[in-house]
């Protein structure tokens, strides 16, 4: 089953957040606090959204998609950015994830936004051949760019 997240998953939403950190080696990176994940998602202005997958034997949070809006100005329409997308090892190929998916895409059909994007590490190779199995493509000819830290305040500082 798939359902809107609420202020009581936030606990469950940032240990998944550092599993899959884990799992991508880079926990020192996630440096979120469940403050933070609540006031992003559930705060006066919410810039984010999530949705749980739960097991159909016990009803346990197993996985989560957490999302926002982008906008292409080619297509003058918003999309979803699928932050992050996530199934327990231990629940994996129960469908969970293809079901997150699928509510966002039914989330993006109802609303009119045509896209639905997401970034995969390059050696994740038993994720992106399920997300080829749905039908996604790579993005062939783009580079991801980000500025973080230091470059990040030096270059909004000025200097």
């Amino acid at each position: 089953m798939i359902r809107t997240a609420t202020a009581a998953d936030v606990p469950v939403i940032h240990a998944m957040v550092r599993e899959l950190a884990e799992y991508e080696k880079c926990l020192e990176e996630a440096r979120a606090t469940e403050e933070q994940l609540h006031e992003a998602l559930f705060g006066e202005r919410p810039a984010a959204f999530a949705h749980i997958a739960e097991s159909d034997d016990d009803g346990e949070p197993v996985g989560f998609a957490l999302w926002f809006l982008n906008f292409s100005t080619w297509r003058g329409v918003h999309g979803i950015y699928l932050e992050d997308l996530y199934v327990r090892p231990d629940r994996r190929g129960g469908g969970h994830g293809k079901a997150l998916l699928t509510e966002l895409a039914r989330i993006c059909v109802e609303r009119g936004y045509e896209r639905l994007e997401w970034s995969v590490l390059d050696w994740n190779e038993p994720s992106i051949a399920f997300y080829r199995s749905l039908g996604a493509l790579p993005q062939d000819g783009w580079t991801v760019y980000r500025l973080t830290d230091d470059a990040l305040t030096g270059l909004g500082s000025g200097k």
